[in-house]
């Protein structure tokens, strides 16, 4: 099969959208199918990256997206599809190129719908004054469900299929199907995504390069997270703050750029936080390098609809504290803690993680990695692409992690 997988909002250097889509094209090539990746980039052009087509279509940045860039020609990407002649269609968008699945539909090519993000849950994270301002965040809660419901009443029907990594990613859905009962909502199955066990390791762990981060004796926090309105950053910084002010000696590293970067760095500058920001990582065994030697990684965002970062920590051997709000409890389960995104309640969720057995919690925490396997994530994928799109036609095996199982089910 040529499967053809299109997306939006493709970081040039890194993301879980770009990681996402190579990873899974890396296991349709092993499988002897031909995938075919359509992202935005600065100049349309075609290149191959370890086997795999990528065409890059030439688009705009998207205003105060920190330089992601975002196809506005749709017809440009039908006429490449018409070309390419697609047996099957993946798209990772929920904006700009949602039509292209009436485009599937007419040509009679199986299509299906990366829900990579929740639409409510953006919305809410843009909302002016949210967070500090209760009032203002509650108004954002009370619309943000309503407008998502509409719009992705309108967008959703478009594809064949849907596909979300996590419950937290399909709940938006299931509370549209529960609320428009008589809404024409395609089926909708959960496949997690994985993550590279073998780059991501606790042998990688090294003393000098720890000392490189955090002196003898005190607790390293990592976070590696680009630096953007939705991730808050800013909540790891003031947890790890909080938790040096309980008396015990930590350093913050954040791995990650982005347009906060700043204003970040400048709060943890003024709590009298000990820290490094190192930008942007384009090193991966460094970064595999970082967080192994990490005693605890932070992922606080409060709308992560799966949060690779965090599998890549816990590959790594490393313990994750996450938000509570977030998919990511559904990832980390024992092998770390979740709370209210708060500093209060992360500080102390970062003190329970760092009073445990630190072998304990590594082999726990590598434990859980290896129920993501990458390997899963593509026979999942190809099993969803040689079935039909009917629902009562589709057979799914409800697995512990990485396997295909029914939207609203457990792992």
């Amino acid at each position: 099969m040529r499967i053809v997988h299109i997306a939006n909002f493709y970081g040039p250097r890194s993301g879980g959208i770009r990681t996402a889509m190579h990873a899974m094209a890396g296991q349709y090539l092993k499988h002897g199918h031909e995938p075919v990746l359509v992202v935005p980039g600065e100049h349309d052009s075609v290149s191959h990256v370890d086997g795999v087509r990528l065409i890059t279509v030439a688009a705009p940045r998207a205003p105060f997206s920190g330089g992601y860039r975002v196809v506005v020609r749709p017809r440009k990407v039908r006429r490449l599809l018409e070309a390419l002649e697609p047996d099957r269609l993946e798209v990772s968008d929920r904006t700009t190129l949602t039509g292209i699945g009436d485009w599937a539909s007419a040509e009679g090519v199986p299509s299906l719908a990366m829900l990579h993000e929740r639409v409510d849950g953006v919305l809410r994270s843009w909302v002016p004054g949210h967070g500090p301002d209760g009032r203002i965040a509650a108004l954002g809660a009370a619309t943000a469900p309503r407008f998502a419901d509409r719009y992705n009443l309108a967008t959703l029907p478009k594809f064949d299929r849907l596909v979300a990594t996590t419950e937290f990613a399909a709940g938006e859905v299931e509370r549209l199907r529960r609320r428009s009962r008589s809404a024409a909502l395609p089926p909708l199955v959960r496949v997690p995504l994985g993550v590279d066990l073998e780059m991501f390791r606790p042998d990688r762990y090294d003393d000098d390069f720890r000392e490189q981060y955090a002196p003898p004796g005190t607790t390293l926090i990592v976070t590696a997270s680009r630096i953007s309105q939705e991730k808050r950053v800013d909540l790891a910084v003031d947890a790890a703050a909080q938790v040096m002010r309980d008396g015990r000696p930590v350093r913050l590293v954040v791995a990650g750029a982005g347009p906060l970067l700043p204003k970040v760095r400048d709060r943890a500058a003024a709590a009298g936080l000990p820290h490094k920001f190192l930008s942007f990582v384009p090193d991966r065994v460094r970064l595999a390098t970082l967080l192994s030697c990490a005693d605890v990684v932070v992922a606080p965002g409060p709308i992560e609809t799966f949060g690779l970062a965090a599998l890549e920590a816990l590959a790594s051997g490393t313990p994750v504290v996450c938000s509570a709000t977030s998919a990511l409890p559904e990832i980390v389960g024992p092998a770390g803690a979740a709370a209210a995104p708060e500093p209060a309640t992360l500080a102390l969720a970062l003190h329970d993680v760092l009073d445990r057995d630190p072998v304990a919690r590594r082999a726990a925490a590598r434990g859980r990695a290896e129920l993501f396997p990458w390997t899963a994530t593509g026979e999942a994928m190809l099993a969803l692409h040689d079935k039909p799109s009917s629902p009562a036609a589709a057979s799914l095996t409800d697995t512990p992690a990485g396997g295909v199982v029914m939207a609203g089910s457990r792992p």
